[in-house]
């Protein structure tokens, strides 16, 4: 052993999203996609439950009833039979955040795959279920979800196009699908307009939601890898992974670790990131014997004293990262909480 570790982590550097729910980014492009059918997107996201002040950050959690609903209801109202296709077009693979990235830097398109199977529910998504299925001549990746979230025609339609992009993404200029499946009932004067978007067969006939493709691509590499990336972003997947941080308390702390250093960690913007009302979020640290303010006082500990063990950080830096706008404010904080002052604790700790 005696190797000195550059690095390290306590934990997740943000919170994940829990059961039943996901990242907001699955709405990027929404309000304009809304706007151009001339309807409001405003009020159709408050019909659904969905603050439209949150679908500004990626990174929030929505419960995916509401989205699933959301679309349906899109579909209808706006006569757009094929509005998650749509969606989906006006998106780009980035929408799975850190995912696509760790995609992108993978050696091979098998790697590239098995991460977004891995993955995507960890980070994104818990309820949906990947897997890949290698056949003789073609591979397909097949999707769903393991709860019942009703009819989700439009939540398909979109999956569909993301997935497709991603696969693009990795698998190269000439990557071309052999066929897609849905687990939707298409009306047959749609088939024309699925089969000219997805650049191949669009077939109804079996349950499942899948895209095929050459088996022999998955053994190709992916132009824009990137070996250290991969390693340092897919140990820290799973390093979350692992960690399977599903309480209350352990998704406050992991919020308040990813937002700590702007000085702007609140109740209300963590209960927005949950995708919950403060009062339920209050609730919830209540029946633990918890409150929020002790939470964030108690990782401004844990992070000051970890940081002070870090030689080459200042004490402004330190201070800064753990959101005090001064070094005194700092110092005031942590005299408090050890009994002694930031320079002296580094002192006796380093000596």
């Amino acid at each position: 052993m005696g190797e000195k570790v550059f690095f390290s982590l306590d934990g997740p550097l943000d919170s994940t999203p829990a059961t039943r729910q996901m990242r907001i980014a699955n709405l990027s492009g929404f309000a304009g996609l809304v706007r151009s059918r001339g309807a409001d997107p405003i009020s159709i996201l408050e019909r659904h439950d969905i603050d439209p002040k949150v679908i500004r950050d990626p990174d929030q959690y929505v419960e995916c009833k509401s989205v699933v609903d959301l679309f349906e209801y899109c579909g209808s109202s706006l006569n757009d039979p094929l509005f998650g296709l749509h969606l989906g077009r006006t998106q780009n693979p980035d929408v799975f955040g850190c995912v696509t990235a760790l995609c992108r830097a993978a050696p091979t398109v098998r790697q590239s795959v098995t991460s977004f199977i891995d993955y995507i529910p960890v980070v994104h998504a818990p309820d949906t279920i990947l897997q890949l299925v290698e056949g003789e001549n073609n591979a397909e990746i097949r999707w769903g979800v393991g709860t019942d979230l009703g009819f989700n025609a439009q939540a398909n339609y979109q999956a569909v196009m993301l997935n497709l992009k991603l696969l693009q993404a990795v698998g190269g200029q000439s990557f071309r699908p052999s066929y897609v499946n849905l687990a939707v009932d298409a009306r047959p004067r749609d088939v024309a307009e699925l089969e000219q978007r997805l650049g191949c067969q669009f077939n109804q006939t079996r349950s499942e939601n899948a895209i095929a493709f050459p088996v022999g691509l998955l053994d190709q590499p992916v132009a824009s890898s990137n070996k250290l990336l991969f390693r340092l972003l897919g140990g820290y997947l799973e390093q979350v992974k692992a960690a399977a941080r599903t309480s209350i308390a352990d998704r406050v702390q992991d919020y308040i670790r990813g937002s700590i250093s702007t000085g702007s960690s609140s109740i209300e913007r963590c209960a927005r990131k949950l995708g919950m009302s403060v009062r339920t979020l209050q609730a919830q640290l209540s029946e633990s014997g918890l409150n929020f303010s002790d939470i964030l006082e108690q990782q401004r500990i844990e992070l000051a004293r970890a940081y002070l063990e870090q030689e080459h950080l200042s004490l402004d830096s330190i201070a800064a990262k753990l959101g005090y706008a001064e070094q005194s404010s700092f110092g005031r904080a942590f005299k408090r909480w050890t009994g002694l002052p930031p320079k002296l604790y580094r002192q006796n700790r380093v000596a």
